[in-house]
């Protein structure tokens, strides 16, 4: 039986090595095995957030039909990012790679410890929603029921988010 297929929204970002080949990888992989990518915004260079003194990073946002369910998608991605290389060292260090679950469709969902979305923080951070707002600028987060254009509207964060590509 399988569920019906979910628009989810992924932020993907990487500040180590040849960073556009990480995320260009990620893509694929996502793609080949998360679901069909409908949507895919620019590249954007963004300063570190959290912990600054690191490189910057790139990031990209995508929209991806997927029958997985959220806690599939999840466990996905995480595979993904330990076949590209991710290795856990700390909170908001340096990464190869990067991909975080931003909205399973309109749903909310709170698995202990383990998931959580919409994701908590996202409303709060210029390089996640700006790079959403480009490719779906009316979707309405279903917990804070304003649109990614709203958000980005009333953001405070002055964190660098320019598109390179």
């Amino acid at each position: 039986m399988s569920l019906d297929v979910k628009k989810a929204y992924l932020l993907l970002g990487s500040n180590l090595g040849d960073r556009q080949l990480y995320l260009a990888k990620a893509c694929k992989l996502i793609a080949e095995e998360v679901g069909m990518v409908v949507g895919q915004s620019a590249i954007y260079e963004t300063e570190a957030w959290g912990k600054t003194d690191q490189p910057g990073f790139l990031n990209m946002a995508l929209a991806v039909n997927t029958g997985l369910s959220p806690l599939a998608l999840l466990h996905k991605v995480l595979e993904i990012e330990k076949r590209l290389g991710r290795v856990r060292h700390e909170k908001w260090g340096a990464r190869l790679i990067d991909i975080d679950i931003i909205f399973y469709g309109n749903e909310i969902v709170d698995i202990n410890d383990e998931l959580h979305i919409p994701h908590p923080q996202m409303q709060h951070r210029k390089f996640v929603v700006q790079p959403l707002a480009a490719i779906a600028p009316d979707f309405v987060h279903p917990v804070l029921q304003q649109t990614l254009t709203e958000i980005l509207a009333q953001l405070e964060d002055s964190l660098s988010v320019k598109i390179i590509s």
